[in-house]
């Protein structure tokens, strides 16, 4: 008997412990699908952006990218991938080699690492509008 009295509110406690966690992912899952969804990545004319070396940071819930971009001359001649914090998204890290080699923040998205491809770039605008005339 004295089992029973102890058993049933450790269940209790455990149910609604799970029950609570549960609910917080839910909602932490709801908050990042729409910061996703909310990401634009707006070009930059690179013509307006004095030479320098650029931090750039970008951030939603689970993931965010710092970058430090440079800029010589009116092209992108480097960006470093300072930190990021991906999850599953380490494909995208090829995204600063891509946006040198386009001198553009248009370029493909990774499958299946689309938010740090988001983040990423967002980072990498964010640095660059820094250096804007």
């Amino acid at each position: 008997m004295k089992a029973r009295k102890i058993i049933i509110p450790v269940i209790a406690a455990v149910v609604l412990v799970g029950a609570v966690v549960g609910f917080k992912m839910l909602a932490d899952f709801k908050t990042y699908k729409n910061q996703v969804s909310e990401i634009t990545i707006n070009p930059v004319d690179l013509s307006k952006v004095k030479d320098g070396a650029y931090d750039g940071h970008s951030e939603v819930i689970w993931v965010s990218a710092d970058v430090k971009v440079t800029v010589a001359d009116h092209s992108i001649t480097a960006v470093q991938l300072v930190n990021h914090k991906n999850g599953r998204g380490k494909p995208a890290e090829v995204i600063p080699e891509q946006v040198v080699k386009a001198q553009s923040l248009e370029v493909d998205i990774v499958s299946g690492a689309t938010t740090s491809s988001k983040v990423i770039l967002k980072a990498i605008e964010n640095a660059l509008s820094k250096g804007l005339q």
